[in-house]
């Protein structure tokens, strides 16, 4: 599997920074997980090939996570030639659905109709999908909104989570143990901590609890991007810690 962070931005627009969207590639499956502002433009800014992404997957509904996922669709039927006849999922937590239905009242019913099959999943807590290519796709419930969710990756014995926006949780620590990367958000200084975002520290105390092989971090806040993340990261975590930027790959090598 290959993991390319494609947007490591937030709701504050951040020069270099796209919203938040993650790119997970293994053989012909391309998973795009959240998609939001600047992230279609970055995928094409980054060379990957947009066209060949074969699911999308939302971990909530906040904008800086979703407002992408029209533009996406509509270039897929628009803006390459021929148009998209390959078959889309999209999968997110309850209330999806509805969420592409408010999309087609405010773009037009033919949002979901563009000549290709689009279908969509919700996902309850705990539920697991094959998405072919032997990927496994499952999900847990995130304290951040009352939907959100974060996500499990795994194919040939490598294992990715990422959280989504999150505040702390243990039990998302215990489920995420041991796996290859935990890709998680790191928000906000302690200055300005809240329970639904995750400061420095507490991705360290996440890292300490769930021990990845790489703690990557991403979704920064311009306030957390002035204090040493590294180092506070670090007085609990002693392992791997990446500061994703926008395009910044890892590849993991089957088992």
């Amino acid at each position: 599997m290959r993991l390319t962070t494609i947007g490591t931005g937030t709701a504050a627009p951040t020069a270099g920074r796209a919203q938040s969207g993650q790119l997970i590639e293994a053989e012909g499956l391309v998973l795009l997980m959240d998609c939001g502002s600047g992230v279609a433009n970055r995928l094409a800014d980054l060379g990957v090939a947009w066209q060949e992404i074969s699911h999308v997957a939302l971990t909530h509904f906040h904008a800086d996570h979703i407002v992408d996922v029209p533009t996406l669709l509509y270039a897929w039927r628009y803006g390459q030639l021929p148009p998209r006849s390959r078959p889309l999922e999209i999968i997110g937590p309850a209330g999806t659905v509805q969420l592409l239905s408010r999309f087609a009242a405010l773009f037009g019913d033919g949002l979901l109709s563009l000549g290709f099959p689009i279908s969509v999943r919700e996902l309850s807590p705990d539920a697991q999908l094959d998405l072919g290519e032997g990927v496994r796709l499952s999900c847990r419930k995130v304290p951040h909104t009352a939907e959100s969710v974060a996500y499990s990756v795994e194919r040939g014995g490598r294992r990715i989570i990422y959280t989504g926006d999150t505040g702390p949780d243990t039990a998302l620590a215990d489920w995420a143990h041991g796996c290859d990367v935990l890709l998680t958000e790191c928000s906000l200084p302690d200055a300005m901590a809240m329970t639904t975002h995750l400061t420095p520290r507490q991705c360290g105390a996440l890292g300490a609890a769930a021990k990845p092989a790489v703690l990557a971090l991403t979704h920064f806040y311009p306030p957390v991007l002035a204090v040493d993340i590294r180092s506070e990261v670090s007085e609990q975590f002693g392992g791997a810690v990446a500061l994703a930027t926008d395009g910044w790959t890892l590849e993991l090598e089957e088992r």
